[in-house]
């Protein structure tokens, strides 16, 4: 079995980007070059890695077998590169990845709890980007989001190492001087015809931004992904928008949250995952200040 680096860079990227295309991008490829990795590198093993499907590339079990390994064989040639070019660092490195969401509420106190021998790199995302970022091995951690009945992120085998960091209630953010100045809550059937400021949405990831469950089409009038973009819009009196109830601490001037009405509480579990295995005592102090400020 002669499996070359590049080949197993190209499996990690097409397994965290989810395409040959994307996964081109990332590395400078073009994608037919990526194409030919790919083939390359299952003519190596004998097996089938990538299962092409409508919505992008899967790795198949044997490619998740192989992706195992490639962590480790990677990491041991950036570790071979450091020491060869006296490049060592001197802080134990942990890159979290965290929902938009987690990045003023949580990440914050979090960091600040961690002690000067852990340097943390961070990246926004996602839950199924940063889920496909773990297993690709470019993250150590990451905080997402799930919602009830909270199955598992995803079927692939290991199962992630997931732990519970808190429950927050989704409610709907207004302007404080709009149609719902003064008020606490909101029935559900006065959001129907509402004009909603949301996140933009993918075949494989929800619309964000909008009260789930509202009949027919909701009506979008901005789209952006930025929170702080939404909640300014929001103050300005141009939507609404959803969010976790644990960022009133953080909102800006003239914005309101309100808990709805004649619908059942839609609840947010913030977690924190990591690949299964045992971790270093960096990822374990990250984690627990994760878990302890949240």
């Amino acid at each position: 079995m002669d499996i070359s680096s590049t080949g197993l860079r190209v499996l990690r990227q097409i397994a965290e980007s989810g395409s040959f295309t994307a996964a081109a991008a990332r590395l400078g490829y073009t994608q037919s070059a990526i194409s030919r990795q790919a083939a390359a590198l299952e003519r190596s093993v004998g097996t089938t890695l990538f299962e092409r499907r409508p919505d992008g590339v899967q790795l198949t079990p044997s490619g998740l077998t192989l992706l195992r390994h490639a962590h480790t064989v990677l990491a041991s040639l950036a570790a071979a590169e450091r020491e060869l070019t006296g490049t060592v660092p001197q802080t134990e490195l942990v890159r979290l990845g965290a929902v938009l969401s987690a990045g003023a509420a949580i990440l914050p106190a979090a960091l600040a709890a961690v002690g000067p021998q852990i340097t943390v790199t961070t990246r926004e995302g996602t839950t199924p980007t940063l889920i496909r970022a773990l297993r690709a091995g470019s993250l150590d951690l990451a905080v997402l989001t799930s919602r009830p009945p909270h199955r598992p992120f995803d079927g692939d085998s290991p199962r992630l190492h997931v732990e519970t960091v808190a429950d927050t209630e989704l409610v709907v953010a207004v302007s404080s001087t709009g149609e719902f100045a003064g008020r606490t809550t909101v029935h559900v059937d006065e959001l129907v015809d509402a004009a909603w400021i949301a996140t933009p949405s993918s075949s494989s990831e929800a619309l964000l931004g909008v009260w789930p469950g509202l009949p027919g089409r909701p009506r979008v009038i901005h789209s952006a992904r930025d929170w702080l973009t939404k909640l300014h819009l929001v103050a300005g009196g141009f939507g609404l928008t959803t969010v976790p109830s644990r960022l009133s601490p953080v909102l800006p001037p003239g914005v309101s949250l309100l808990h709805v009405d004649g619908a059942p509480p839609e609840i947010r579990r913030v977690l924190v995952a990591r690949l299964p295995g045992h971790p270093t005592p960096a990822i374990t102090a990250v984690t627990r200040a994760i878990t302890s400020t949240a």
